[in-house]
């Protein structure tokens, strides 16, 4: 015999992103099952249960939004963070916290 479990999952907004748009991030109308199954396993995960989605119900109307969101051309690289660690100063850091014109490469449209 199974049992299963109901999770009420809510937010001002979500993206599933579309794996054929590459460039421009559009979402799914709803939860994916992966995604569902995901926030299953962030809750309560053991080796020996593996969850399994039979339904998802939307309770409000979905609606969606445009915006636009800066990416990041550079990172901040691993050597210079374990420099900083073992100088016990983060003043060289400062400088990707707040992210500078210079590392943002271009403003990028998002449908969510």
């Amino acid at each position: 015999m199974t049992y299963g479990i109901r999770l009420l999952v809510w937010g001002e907004r979500a993206c599933f992103t579309r794996p054929e748009m590459k460039v421009e991030r559009v979402s799914y109308d709803v939860i994916t099952p992966s995604a569902a199954r995901g926030i299953l396993e962030a809750i309560h995960w053991k080796p020996a249960i593996r969850w399994h989605i039979d339904r998802i119900h939307i309770l409000k109307p979905v609606r969606f939004e445009s915006i636009r969101r800066n990416e990041v051309g550079g990172k901040l690289s691993p050597a210079s963070v374990v420099k900083a660690m073992k100088a016990a100063s983060t003043a060289g850091l400062a400088t990707y916290v707040v992210v500078p014109a210079k590392f943002i490469s271009s403003q990028r449209p998002a449908l969510i």
